[in-house]
């Protein structure tokens, strides 16, 4: 099929991926607690008693991102041109999402202990209302950007239809 623009597909057309990312440990309430303590800035320079705990915590983050890939466990979020997708599943099976008429804003909470990774929970919402949630999203500003550029081509094409 041919396009005016290379990789551009309209939504009416087909559903196409935007983009995908995977959740960081910050998801997990275990590896929110792991960035709590390796946060600790008790010490001096590069002394300090969270890079302690950083080096002791080492075998307890490769055995949670060890977890996190079980087929059963292993989670990314779909960004495509016609909504925003939880997928499970080695085989990426679709578990819930959010269509992009069914919320307005996008905003970042980073709970504490996301902050050592860099990571946080995208929250999005209709008015005041939180309609979905993606935990531990890394570098939550970028993906946030263009959920709501890809948003905004959704809702100029619908209207221009």
């Amino acid at each position: 099929m041919k396009q005016p623009i290379a990789g551009v597909t309209a939504p009416q057309t087909r559903e196409v991926t935007v983009m995908t990312v995977f959740p960081t440990l910050g998801a997990f309430s275990t590896g929110r607690l792991m960035g709590r303590l390796c946060g600790v800035q008790l010490g001096y320079g590069i002394f300090t008693l969270g890079n302690l705990f950083a080096l002791l915590l080492i075998p307890f983050a490769l055995a949670l991102f060890a977890y996190s890939l079980l087929p059963w466990v292993l989670t990314r979020y779909r960004l495509t041109n016609r909504r925003v997708t939880v997928q499970k599943w080695v085989r990426p099976v679709d578990e819930r999402w959010v269509d992009f008429d069914r919320f307005d804003t996008i905003d970042i909470e980073v709970q504490p202990g996301q902050e050592w990774y860099p990571c946080g929970d995208l929250v999005f919402r209709s008015g005041a209302t939180e309609t979905f949630r993606l935990a531990g999203v890394s570098r939550p500003e970028t993906f946030r950007h263009t959920c709501l550029a890809a948003r905004r081509g959704y809702l100029g094409a619908q209207q221009a239809s």
